[in-house]
């Protein structure tokens, strides 16, 4: 069922959001260095990798410059026109062709690079590819700004690797444990509304039972 609903709202997502898209196509081909998508390898179900479709916000070379994979707020590899699309998420949406074509779901654990994904704590890797990646999840959802979050910290890479990916992976675990029809809608529902109100609590009222966050978070997630 869950598959089947990926294919439909995948396919009529990309139908409806042409209009957007294609501008927004043209406006990358023209501007910053002319590219329109990123695609990046990610760990996908089974432990594959797959090529992850993104529109191009930052520089090509940005892998192998400061932080690598993993970007932090006002990151200076950014494009200008990246920095809007990254805000409003608009740079995503080229992964409903990702859903589309089954290396995705509309929900389930966010696809990391391997840096990332080696992040995770060993028991988390071996529950979260157990499923499809997804566009949203429980894990983006609590960490919807994760971005501020490392700036605020003195080592942000450290920060990452030791607060935030151990936790994430928590939640991750959760999901897999979790995941089912109504767990697949409230994700749904929950990722729209956090998008429009982003400060937010409901996901806790939403998933009763959720790891609590550690100290490190408390309050800020």
């Amino acid at each position: 069922m869950q598959r089947l609903l990926d294919i439909v709202l995948s396919g009529f997502a990309l139908l409806v959001l042409s209009p957007l898209l294609l501008p927004v196509m043209l406006a990358l081909r023209l501007s910053g260095e002319g590219e329109v998508f990123f695609v990046q390898e990610r760990i996908g179900r089974g432990g594959a990798p797959f090529g992850l479709y993104k529109f191009a916000t930052m520089l090509k070379a940005s892998p192998g410059i400061g932080t690598g994979t993993v970007t932090v707020k006002d990151d200076p590899r950014v494009l200008p026109l990246g920095r809007l699309l990254r805000k409003t998420k608009l740079n995503e949406l080229p992964q409903l062709l990702n859903i589309f074509m089954g290396d995705m779901s509309v929900i389930g654990p966010r696809p990391q690079t391997r840096r990332c994904f080696d992040a995770f704590p060993v028991a988390s890797q071996a529950q979260i590819v157990k499923v499809r990646p997804g566009l949203s999840g429980i894990g983006s959802i609590v960490f919807r700004d994760e971005e501020e979050l490392m700036h605020a910290s003195t080592e942000p890479e450290r920060f990452y690797d030791e607060v935030i990916m151990p936790y994430k992976g928590s939640l991750e675990e959760w999901y897999v444990a979790h995941r089912g029809l109504r767990t697949y809608l409230a994700s749904i529902f929950a990722t729209a509304w956090v998008v429009l109100f982003p400060k937010s609590s409901l996901v806790w009222s939403l998933f009763p039972g959720l790891p609590e966050p550690p100290q490190a978070l408390a309050g800020v997630v």
